[in-house]
């Protein structure tokens, strides 16, 4: 069934899965919730099981029937993905956030009948150049007044509907999201970069940053940004964080900040993501990093 990178990487997920798309007495849960650091791998698994739950034919890695091909070309009518930046109705005019307008959009498609299985996919995303990227649901991006208007469907969904949700870290998404979900934490196998050469300087006295550094410290942040992006200074920032978390593990005081300073991070890339200037995005962090 699943491709066969799927089931080398994920053997116990891909067995469930298969398990539950062939067994009519035990058929897969109608709100599915993937977490983990690899939104791309949940996003992949989503997809692949829209595929399979929608296949006439072969229900195979090679099969080339209608449905397949429109899953695999993101083109099927049936299968929408919703995020800040998809399938959102023509007069919806918000740009951070999944909506109330696209809850609404939802509910109202699924008053209708319909031949496919419908599958509607949630996450975060955005665009790099041409490149689209799926990322992982925030309470900064599906706000709980779009979660609660989603719940009765959620929870008594017409046949032939499947929910899934993307994140990082379920407790990220609201409770009441969670408890009507079945969820899997999906292995992230990236190869991590622990590198942190080049914020290394700017947080040399961290964790003893005076506050009154806070401006000069965004700003230098900032400019090293322009040369290697936002995201790679913040991915280095928290490399720093874990390296002394590491070193400092006995020491409850120390681990409890820094544990409180990589959700500042978080938090620092969730502001960018949401088209923050990336230099609020930073003094915001460092005010709550830094010392009085």
């Amino acid at each position: 069934m699943f491709k066969q990178d799927l089931k080398e990487k994920y053997p116990f997920l891909t067995e469930y899965f298969e398990q539950g798309l062939k067994n009519a007495f035990h058929p897969l849960a109608h709100s599915i919730l993937f977490y983990g650091q690899d939104i791309s791998a949940q996003y992949e698994f989503a997809t692949e099981i829209a595929r399979l739950l929608n296949c006439k034919e072969f229900k195979n890695e090679s099969c080339r029937c209608l449905n397949c091909n429109w899953v695999r070309e993101h083109q099927h009518p049936a299968v929408l993905t919703i995020s800040k930046i998809d399938n959102k109705p023509s007069d919806d005019t918000s740009k951070t956030v999944i909506s109330i307008a696209q809850a609404r959009m939802i509910k109202n498609s699924l008053l209708n009948t319909s031949d496919y299985h419908r599958v509607f996919i949630f996450c975060d995303a955005k665009m790099d150049g041409e490149t689209w990227i799926p990322l992982g649901l925030n309470e900064n991006n599906f706000h709980d007044e779009t979660a609660n208007a989603l719940l009765k469907i959620i929870e008594e969904p017409p046949g032939n509907t499947t929910f899934f949700f993307l994140t990082r870290d379920k407790n990220d998404l609201i409770e009441t999201i969670i408890s009507r979900s079945q969820s899997f934490f999906v292995p992230s196998y990236k190869q991590e970069d622990k590198n942190y050469s080049i914020i290394e300087e700017i947080f040399s006295d961290y964790p003893n940053i005076e506050r009154k550094k806070f401006i000069d410290l965004a700003q230098a942040l900032f400019a090293s940004s322009k040369e290697h992006g936002s995201e790679k200074v913040l991915d280095e920032i928290q490399n720093l964080l874990a390296a002394i978390l590491k070193s400092n593990l006995e020491n409850n005081i120390c681990k409890t900040k820094i544990i409180s300073d990589i959700k500042s991070v978080e938090l620092a890339k969730q502001m960018i993501n949401n088209h923050i200037n990336p230099q609020l995005a930073f003094e915001d962090m460092l005010l709550n990093i830094t010392k009085n």
